[in-house]
């Protein structure tokens, strides 16, 4: 008896230690705070609201038959492979039908299938962002379907002359409430987005051009789709051609850019970012506009990753790139060089402008606060400045003359900027100050 309670106690103990390592603990106290908020919300309105709901044979038949399409378009990108961090998919094209022919209880359970699909039969992530998106989409939907069903009280079925009818009122309703299920998800998510990097502006986040008209994209596509169930599911083999498609074009192009992306941090990979800028250095050397270029490198890593591991490690390269991006625009150039190293090309800044943009990226990382367990992990940065045409007149010499820059800031005690001999600045713009 005592050694199956010592096995039991254990047991318990074991899985204490498990879920105390999961990745969502290591996140801001606020986003885990807000994470369990909406998941546990979504959880308890699926909950109560598939309790109570009377099973119609007409309703399961077509909620299975969209589960379906679905099904068959992430088999589709199971076959061609799914790139790490890919954000965009076509499966609003089943969900907004979802919500806006059936009972809202199926729009809260729709993500949760399809997602399952998805952590198992194509990429395995870390599950608490898995389960967390589910949410988002399965609230905005049931958002969107109880608002819908109240303009149109009774689904779009029955004969198509009898529904052309109904559907007068009923296309634009469902238009505005596909927009609204769209509206919703996104704004749950660029809350938890900007919870984790508090840096990242809300334009980037809501008002990314490429991702809304993605989102238009597939808020037409559902309500094509919606139309195609409402006269009856057996068009939805009409309209599955053209979503997988659809969704095989999408999955192509971020395959595109994964191969061009660092998969920890986000930012161009090496190769890709040395391609980009040694066109833009050519370009510029042809004319007499300035340009500098920055090598950051992140203090002690390795005593990061001996003392907290990899994961953890890894979480500070994604934040450190985070809070680069931030600060820098649009045209500058960013890229992860390899290990803890980043760097950036400033098209358009001399030496002082460089000086004062290292700085000021140096003065942000050296603001972040990593959270660990019931720690919290300051991070700092050494930064080597160089500029076109006064330390090289080509990548190779810019990149050997940042280097070089990077070196002596880290020689000189590290958390500074360096700058080559050649670099005259003032001493508020130079070689940084320990804060």
């Amino acid at each position: 008896m005592s050694v199956l309670h010592g096995a039991g106690t254990g047991g318990g103990s074991s899985l204490i230690r498990s879920v105390r390592r999961w990745p969502l603990w290591a996140q801001p106290g606020r986003l885990v705070v807000y994470i369990l908020a909406v998941v546990t919300l979504a959880a308890i309105v699926g909950v109560v609201g598939l309790a109570r709901l009377p099973l119609r044979l007409e309703d399961v038949a077509t909620f299975g038959a969209l589960m379906g399409c679905g099904a068959v378009c992430i088999e589709t990108v199971r076959r061609h492979g799914m790139p790490a961090g890919m954000s965009k998919d076509m499966l609003s094209a089943w969900w907004i039908p979802v919500a806006l022919l059936l009972p809202s209880p199926y729009a809260l359970l729709a993500p949760a299938i399809l997602y399952t699909l998805i952590q198992l039969r194509v990429r395995r992530t870390v599950l608490y962002r898995r389960v967390f998106s589910a949410a988002a989409i399965g609230l905005a939907g049931a958002v969107a379907s109880i608002v819908f069903h109240l303009v149109v009280p009774e689904p779009l079925r029955g004969s198509p002359a009898a529904w052309v009818m109904e559907a007068r009122a009923a296309i634009p309703a469902a238009v505005a409430c596909g927009a609204l299920f769209t509206v919703v998800n996104s704004t749950l998510v660029a809350v938890a987005a900007h919870m984790a990097v508090p840096e990242t502006s809300w334009r980037e986040l809501l008002w990314e051009s490429e991702n809304l008209a993605l989102d238009v994209v597939e808020l037409c596509t559902g309500i094509l789709v919606t139309v195609a169930a409402a006269l009856t599911p057996a068009l939805l083999l009409l309209t599955l051609p053209p979503v997988a498609l659809l969704q095989r074009s999408l999955l192509h192009a971020q395959l595109q850019a994964a191969a061009r992306t660092d998969a920890k941090t986000g930012l161009l990979n090496a190769a890709a970012w040395q391609r980009e800028a040694d066109t833009e250095i050519s370009r510029t050397a042809r004319t007499d506009e300035p340009l500098a270029m920055l090598i950051a490198d992140i203090d002690h890593f390795k005593v990061i990753n001996d003392t907290h591991g990899h994961l953890v490690g890894d979480q500070v390269l994604a934040w450190v790139a985070d809070t680069l991006r931030a600060q820098l625009r649009d045209s500058d150039l960013v890229g992860r060089f390899g290990g803890e190293e980043f760097v950036v090309l400033l098209p358009g800044a001399d030496a002082l402008e460089a000086c004062r943009v290292a700085e000021r990226l140096r003065i942000r990382v050296g603001r972040m606060a990593v959270p660990v367990e019931d720690d919290l992990i300051g991070v700092t940065i050494s930064v080597g400045v160089a500029v076109l045409r006064t330390d090289g007149d080509d990548l190779i010499e810019l990149l050997a003359a940042a280097d070089l820059a990077l070196y002596r800031a880290k020689d000189q005690g590290r958390n500074r900027v360096g700058v080559s001999p050649t670099i005259e600045v003032s001493d508020d713009e130079g070689a940084g100050k320990d804060d």
